[in-house]
């Protein structure tokens, strides 16, 4: 089980860290609201189709008594990651990628020291794990920018949202539907994407169907696929594995760009590839000997 969440986490983090590249295109003439509102509808449109086909296993867990709701928790999920979402969206704007990717992850830290705040223990593995991947993120996005910016202030902010939403999610995962938890935390995303668009940017149509594949891939493979994957992963993972294997977004962020546009890896960058690897390995070495223990 724990093997199952953690490559459900590694598959949402490759898809957040391509959806990176096709953002970068996407955003070519649109505003960063625009962008957002339109893959989020996009990525609900998914959702509700997603909720119809899951209605069989839905309707066994409400006759089993195992059944509990996701809208509410869905509703407290979105509104968080709204807000995360959008500081991070207008953060770029004043930031270069490379230190929005970095501050973004400190939920690697973060995100530990919160579930300890909320009684939960974190294992040693996990805090050498932590700081190793946070040393690898360093080298993968700073490349020596230390002086910070308003988008840097903006960024931290969110980054403490992110974390909130990670521990939201490792709360609620494994007592509601998935699906509803999902398809509302992006409806949420979607309406006030939509309403932040309509009173400070101007909407135009053609920059939007030009970007067209930008958004169908962060609407549906992140908002819906990815993010319904977090929820489904984090039922098996712990809150600090979980913070530490998403943040590999900004792995394959880096990965992506190098592939699909053509951007060159510095030798710091891939000893930043290899330090975060290294934190995860050693964050699994726990679970593997626990899964072992209980196959033999």
């Amino acid at each position: 089980m724990h093997l199952r969440g953690n490559l459900m986490l590694l598959l949402a983090a490759f898809i957040w860290g391509t959806t990176f590249v096709a953002q970068m295109v996407g955003m070519d003439g649109l505003g960063p609201f625009t962008y957002a509102a339109a893959r989020y509808i996009l990525g609900f449109l998914f959702l509700v189709g997603l909720w119809y086909t899951w209605k069989g296993p839905r309707e066994t867990a409400k006759r089993a008594g195992t059944y509990h709701a996701g809208w509410k928790a869905g509703l407290g999920a979105g509104c968080i990651m709204f807000v995360a979402t959008s500081l991070q969206q207008v953060a770029m704007l004043y930031t270069t990628a490379g230190k929005t990717a970095f501050i973004t992850a400190l939920y690697i830290i973060l995100v530990p020291l919160g579930a300890v705040l909320l009684g939960k223990r974190i294992h040693i593995e996990n805090w050498i794990g932590a700081f190793l991947a946070l040393a690898g993120l360093y080298f993968l996005s700073i490349h020596g920018e230390v002086a910070l910016s308003f988008g840097d202030g903006l960024v931290l902010i969110s980054a403490f949202f992110w974390t909130g939403h990670i521990l939201f999610i490792d709360r609620f995962a494994s007592l509601v539907d998935p699906i509803e938890l999902s398809t509302t935390q992006v409806g949420v995303c979607a309406a006030g994407s939509l309403v932040a668009a309509l009173l400070f940017e101007t909407i135009a149509v053609q920059p939007i169907f030009s970007a067209w594949f930008a958004i169908f891939y962060g609407g549906v493979m992140s908002a819906g696929v990815a993010f319904t994957l977090q929820i489904l992963g984090q039922q098996y993972a712990e809150p600090g594995q979980a913070a530490i294997i998403m943040s590999f977004e900004a792995v394959f962020g880096v990965l992506s760009s190098w592939l699909l546009l053509g951007e060159q890896m510095t030798i710091a960058q891939i000893m930043g590839c290899v330090l975060m690897l290294a934190g995860m390995i050693i964050t699994q070495i726990r679970p593997l000997l626990k899964d072992r223990r209980r196959m033999s």
